[in-house]
């Protein structure tokens, strides 16, 4: 289970054999059953998982109920709630397992200790929030000004992962577009292709 995170890791930076060790001696194995619950909306998030295996979903929830899909966590991915877990403050978001998975985590506090003896992996984490911030922007110019259409597209060529592993309903919250709207632009690609 480790492996992958080392992997992922160390496509950034290099590390020890050592450093590797005290890595995997912080982060510590959690698995959730589909439908479970990573993070509810008003916890505090006080760890950082990176996802072994599966998929999970953060998403919010407007003052009418309905959710809005924020991002999603693949295989080889991070999650959590990052205002939540560096402002310490309640989250706003609730993270879901769409599938069994596996993960790996970090307490806040111990990835304050483990920056301290691999400074290797304080730099990951750092180039890891400037991949995610530029990541954010993107999604947030990419809902800008654009039709559902367009959204769709964008989508598609950015994260084709998406529509290949997502139920419609989750896509269309992602993309902030009605379910039926969704299917009829998927219809219209189809058609066409």
């Amino acid at each position: 289970m480790h492996n992958l995170l080392l992997e992922n890791i160390a496509e950034n930076v290099h590390l020890t054999a050592e450093e590797q060790e005290t890595i995997k001696k912080y982060f510590i194995p959690r698995r959730l059953k589909k439908r479970q619950f990573l993070l509810q909306e008003g916890d505090i998030c006080d760890r950082i998982t990176f996802v072994s295996k599966g998929t999970l979903v953060s998403f919010s929830i407007d003052e009418k109920g309905n959710e809005h899909a924020i991002s999603f966590a693949f295989e080889g991915y991070w999650v959590g709630d990052w205002v939540s877990l560096y402002g310490h403050e309640p989250s706003r978001l609730t993270i879901e397992a769409l599938e069994a998975c596996e993960l790996l985590q970090i307490r806040a506090e111990n990835q304050e200790l483990l920056f301290t003896k691999v400074p290797a992996y304080e730099r990951f984490i750092r180039i890891h929030h400037q991949n995610t911030c530029m990541a954010l922007q993107r999604r947030l110019e990419g809902s800008l000004g654009l039709c559902a259409d367009e959204k769709y597209d964008r989508m598609i060529k950015q994260s084709p992962v998406l529509a290949e592993k997502l139920p419609l309903g989750l896509i269309a919250s992602y993309l902030g577009v009605s379910k039926e709207t969704l299917s009829r632009i998927r219809r219209q690609k189809f058609a066409y292709s």
